[in-house]
């Protein structure tokens, strides 16, 4: 491999499956490394762009940190993914590494194609691809696994499954985030189940709450984009594919009166059918910075933004096609 070319970590996986929060326990611990990150966002509005720069200031630079919300990474590459970076390797300053935060919707194998690009291929290489699957998910059946024995009589594919199954199609590693909430039996049968889809020689590591060193994530080495035959997945060699099954629209509820009231107004709606995922913003009375709000399944996780944070209230809501939006804003409303 050349040594000029800058190492990239693909971090893939399913919505709420924990990757902003592995970026930022990245980012705090970069031990001087200069990393850059893209982040991607398949909503309107960005959100974990700024959840990423609130912890960036010892490994990045001002510029380095790049959020893409034009739709999926995976079908704007030739329109966002290949002008970003080019910005970032022609920057003054060399960087250590690039990590590309995936959306949960997106599909990596038309990402790892990019790199063929000539201006991307002699400068930068995928280090890995890390795929983080969030453990209480696989066991509350929140995504489907993949049926070796598919009922041919099923009109449809389900979307969430072939988004997830070629995820893993593409892992260099797999992180078991949300561990410590399952017992070990739990995980030793997760574990077995995903390794009966990995392909040979990918790792499975456990993760708590982002505890992964980054010795980890970065230094793999897999040199990925020449491998793109073995991580064909469901989608074979399609360069991009449509989110026709997806929908995704933000949300501005009124100012509530507690962080408390945020929370049940969220867990409402994750209760909605074909919700999948509520994240961004909101407003609390009384209080000069906004909530933080990051919800999936039936759980809600809630902190106040660090003091001076101007971010605008706003939930960005993602789910199935179809989802109803008035029953949506009608359970944000509290």
């Amino acid at each position: 491999m050349n040594a000029q070319r800058v190492p990239v970590t693909v971090l893939t996986g399913f919505l709420g499956a924990g990757k902003t929060t592995l970026i930022r326990s990245l980012l705090e611990n970069a031990k001087g490394r200069r990393i850059a990150v893209i982040v991607n966002e398949f909503g309107d509005i960005g959100f974990d762009g700024s959840l990423v720069e609130d912890c960036a200031a010892g490994a990045c630079a001002p510029g380095d940190i790049v959020e893409l919300t034009n739709g999926c990474i995976c079908c704007t590459v030739a329109d966002d993914f290949i002008p970003t970076m080019d910005k970032l390797l022609g920057r003054d300053r060399p960087l250590d590494a690039i990590v590309i935060e995936t959306s949960g919707l997106a599909l990596p194998q038309p990402l790892l194609k990019a790199f063929e690009w000539p201006g991307v291929r002699t400068r930068a290489t995928v280090d890995g691809v890390v795929t983080v699957v969030d453990a209480t998910a696989l066991d509350e059946g929140r995504i489907p696994e993949h049926d070796p024995t598919p009922d041919p009589a099923r009109e449809h594919d389900d979307p969430v499954e072939e988004v997830f199954d070629d995820q893993l199609a593409c892992a260099d590693l797999v992180v078991l985030s949300k561990a410590d909430l399952l017992p070990p039996d739990r995980l030793d049968e997760i574990e077995r189940r995903l390794r009966s889809e990995l392909r040979d020689g990918v790792r499975i590591v456990r993760s708590r709450s982002a505890d992964l060193a980054p010795e980890v994530l970065i230094g793999l080495a897999a040199a990925a984009e020449d491998d793109l035959s073995a991580r064909a997945g469901h989608h074979g060699d399609e360069e991009e594919h449509d989110h026709d099954d997806f929908d995704s629209f933000v949300v501005r509820p009124p100012a509530m009166d507690s962080a408390d009231a945020v929370r049940n107004s969220v867990l409402r709606t994750l209760a909605l059918p074909g919700v999948l995922r509520v994240k961004g913003y909101a407003a609390v009375a009384g209080k000069a910075a906004p909530l933080v709000v990051q919800g999936v399944g039936g759980r809600v996780e809630t902190v106040f933004a660090r003091p001076g944070a101007s971010r605008a209230a706003g939930l960005v809501v993602i789910g199935l096609k179809g989802i109803d939006r008035r029953a949506v804003e009608a359970a944000l409303a509290g």
